[in-house]
């Protein structure tokens, strides 16, 4: 018996389509773009902690080339000392009552004051503007200012101001006690007070600023027009 190897099979029915009718196409979903979102989205994270952690490590190596710096310079505190005080004029007179019983004598001076600015540093110290308050028991009489400077390493430099007081009204009790110590004491007792703010400069590079308080009490003398008494205190470093 004999097979027939070419069978004739029966054409395929006239509803039958190779691809998907239109209205049925949208039920198929792609993602053509879904995973170029996701690669680029990912390539972005990528970059963003490469540069995290490029700049994280040039942080730390400049924190750590600015240690080895310091240690190996051990920058010290500035010393800024009130040297000299020179008096210039001081005069006391008395008011007239009727225009302002509350005063009763206004006092009025001139003072030369000489600043020694030591740096014993390997580095440089810049100064920023420094103000000093000349005080009578509690009184402020005048300010004098020292322009901001330039010290380099192991040096010393010396900086003046001059302070001007021009009548400044005394009230009855501290306007006694002065006449009191003029007259048997020739004696005048100020307080100067101020603050030095210095910048250590290492390699082109600037400290955050460092402040010195400066305490001074002075005692002149009106006869002789000279300083007679001085004593400063420092209270240390204050970053």
């Amino acid at each position: 018996m004999t097979t027939d190897t070419n069978i004739i099979r029966p054409p395929p029915p006239s509803n039958h389509h190779p691809y998907p009718p239109p209205h049925q196409r949208h039920h198929q979903h792609y993602y053509p773009h879904s995973a170029t979102s996701s690669s680029s989205a990912a390539s972005i994270k990528g970059c963003c902690c490469c540069l995290f952690l490029l700049f994280s490590f040039l942080a730390l190596l400049v924190i750590a080339v600015v240690l080895v710096i310091l240690l190996a310079v051990r920058p010290k505190k500035p010393e800024f000392n009130l040297q000299q005080v020179g008096v210039q004029y001081i005069n006391l007179a008395a008011t007239n009552p009727t225009s302002d019983p509350s005063t009763a004598a206004s006092l009025s001076l001139a003072i030369r004051m000489l600043f020694t600015a030591k740096n014993d540093n390997k580095v440089g110290i810049k100064y920023e503007e420094s103000t000093f308050n000349i005080m009578y028991r509690g009184i402020p009489l005048g300010r004098g200012t020292v322009p901001g400077f330039y010290q380099p390493a192991h040096s010393v430099r010396q900086v003046q101001t001059t302070v001007s007081v021009d009548r400044v009204n005394l009230l009855q009790a501290d306007a006694a006690d002065l006449i009191r110590e003029i007259s048997l004491n020739d004696r005048v007792e100020l307080r100067i007070l101020g603050d030095v703010r210095a910048k250590i400069r290492i390699v082109g590079l600037t400290s955050p600023a460092v402040q010195v308080s400066i305490d001074c009490a002075i005692a002149i003398s009106p006869r002789n027009q000279s300083l007679s008494y001085k004593q400063c205190g420092f209270d240390g470093l204050q970053v």
